[in-house]
């Protein structure tokens, strides 16, 4: 494990107030790009990433809205896999591209000195992409999540009360037809996942896009509203003349 690494996570096993930066993200500089880059890196240990900064919604319209980072301050990285690791042990996988993170450039595998820092958001991209026989997360890319800027983001849903739907119960299935939703939020209220309670559903009840409780500042990207989430379908029954 690399030094400058280590030295993090050493510290923030020590007091509550260092817990919470188990989550920090460091990382160095890589100067160039490339698949023969990539496999070295990955080969020692490490994660190639990137990060930069998204148009900012807010402005598009030439308007207010929090700090905008120069998309010229685009940079590649390299990150530590065990770390990486850590943070997806203790966060599911499902939830890592709606989890703002901090994030350390420091200057070198062992250096002091701090180049740049701020929140990041992971997202998921072509170019992010994981080994499809050990699971393995091969690129990373983040955004730059100052606080006040806005950025969009693929909430995932989690369905809960299933053991209380009364749909359920009669036989009927639960058919999941959103697993996210796409938000414009504020990178200081970005939720983590969407509950979706489906305690009081019955059978062909539905939950519909505008049911949906988030953040007033949250706004819904989508052209309509009225699109389902999930509905309770009555289980097929068998056919008159299928013998048993």
């Amino acid at each position: 494990m690399s030094r400058w690494w280590r030295t993090a996570v050493v510290g923030l096993r020590r007091t509550a107030e260092t817990a919470r930066s188990y989550h920090t993200i460091q990382a160095i500089p890589r100067e160039v790009s490339g698949n023969r880059i990539s496999v070295k890196d990955r080969a020692q240990g490490r994660i190639p990433a990137v990060v930069f900064a998204q148009p900012n919604p807010s402005n598009d319209d030439g308007g207010g809205g929090g700090p905008v980072r120069s998309v010229a301050r685009k940079h590649l990285l390299t990150t530590e896999r065990k770390q990486i690791q850590s943070i997806l042990n203790s966060i599911d996988l499902p939830y890592f591209c709606s989890t703002t993170f901090p994030l350390q450039i420091r200057a070198g595998s062992g250096s002091s000195t701090l180049l740049e820092s701020g929140n990041v958001l992971p997202i998921k991209a072509s170019d992010v992409h994981m080994d499809p026989e050990t699971g393995k997360l091969l690129n990373l890319v983040f955004v730059w999540a100052d606080e006040g800027t806005e950025l969009k983001v693929d909430v995932p849903i989690v369905f809960k009360g299933e053991d209380l739907c009364p749909g359920l119960k009669k036989g009927g299935f639960l058919n999941k037809l959103r697993t996210s939703l796409k938000y414009k939020c504020p990178s200081e209220h970005i939720p983590q996942k969407i509950e979706v309670d489906v305690s009081n559903l019955d059978i062909g009840d539905r939950i519909f896009m505008r049911d949906v409780k988030v953040h007033s500042s949250l706004e819904l990207l989508s052209k309509d509203e009225t699109r389902p989430i999930c509905k309770i379908v009555a289980a097929k029954q068998d056919s008159p003349n299928q013998t048993a």
